[in-house]
């Protein structure tokens, strides 16, 4: 790490801290993350390696958009240090600053290089599980998936552990303690990721898990035995009954979007996983084709979809 000036602290969490730092040498602005020692507990290389972060971004180095880890050390107490490139801010940011609704071409442009990267994501086996707007970094327009360290690698008939992602934008089946979800939650994330570009404000603003239900009943209507035979038997395992609602609709609620924008979020967000779309399938979707298509790679001199906003970070 003598290899860098560390310029000021750019964020503090439960994870570390994340620092802007300076190469020394190259002059290269970088983002440091530093992770506390309780997080990281390593007292191997191999644990080292087998961090989500580092594991994961190894296998999915340089996709356009997701985002770069340059370096990683070890230090000799057992920390680890994560050198990733700078970006200008993220999506949560952008959206706030924002005094007016996205048009759909910049919401079209933003939603695909976001499935583009988690196609490239999923196609390898690794499902991201935090997916919001905060973890969506910003640099020029380019967006890029950020904040691995709660991805894991989907094994079939192997269930997960835990669940991590942000209550809003948590998918249903994970709401009701299924461990047994896949690469389908993070496609429940961008619809409803989706939805809150168009509206500047989250659509699914739940308290708690019961009120997230609750919103998503709302909105979508109450999921049946024959919608979703699945659900009834996990909402059973945790003595759940989901209230009787019709739901307002996803027009109602998103006024501002495109009936072509609706079906992309209709199959997003699906109460049923089985029934959700891939990333693959939504790159397809007739969203991004047609007058509007959107070229498979996006030159980097086209991505200015946001104004600059003076360097915030992660």
């Amino acid at each position: 790490m003598e290899n860098y000036w560390f310029l000021k602290p750019l964020g503090e969490g439960s994870f570390g801290v994340v620092w802007k730092a300076l190469h020394r040498v190259t002059g290269e602005i970088v983002a440091i993350k530093q992770l506390k020692n309780e997080v990281s507990r390593l007292t191997s290389c191999e644990e080292f390696l087998q961090l989500a972060e580092v594991e994961s971004l190894s296998q999915l180095k340089k996709h356009p958009n997701i985002v770069n880890l340059k370096q990683a050390f070890m230090g000799f107490d057992g920390t680890a240090s994560l050198v990733f490139e700078f970006m200008e801010g993220n999506l949560s940011q952008f959206m706030q600053l924002h005094k007016k609704r996205f048009n759909e071409a910049q919401i079209r442009n933003v939603c695909h290089q976001i499935l583009f990267g988690l196609d490239h994501m999923h196609k390898n086996g690794w499902c991201h599980r935090d997916l919001k707007p905060e973890n969506l970094l910003v640099k020029q327009g380019v967006v890029k998936i950020g904040d691995l360290g709660s991805a894991k690698k989907i094994q079939l008939g192997i269930p997960f552990k835990d669940y991590v992602t942000t209550r809003w934008y948590r998918a249903p089946e994970v709401l009701l303690g299924s461990r047994f979800y896949d690469s389908k939650v993070d496609m429940w994330a961008v619809g409803v990721i989706l939805a809150e570009m168009f509206n500047l404000r989250p659509l699914l603003p739940g308290k708690s898990v019961e009120g997230q239900l609750f919103w998503i009943c709302s909105v979508l209507g109450s999921p049946t035995m024959k919608s979703w035979p699945e659900g009834q038997i996990l909402a059973g395992q945790v003595e759940y009954q989901f209230p009787q609602f019709s739901g307002y609709g996803l027009s109602f609620c998103i006024p501002s979007a495109s009936e072509s924008a609706i079906q992309l979020i209709t199959s997003l967000l699906s109460w049923d996983p089985a029934k959700r779309s891939t990333a693959a399938e939504a790159l397809k979707h007739p969203f991004f084709v047609g007058p509007h298509r959107i070229p498979r790679a996006i030159p980097e001199r086209h991505h200015h979809i946001f104004p600059d906003i003076g360097g915030i970070l992660i």
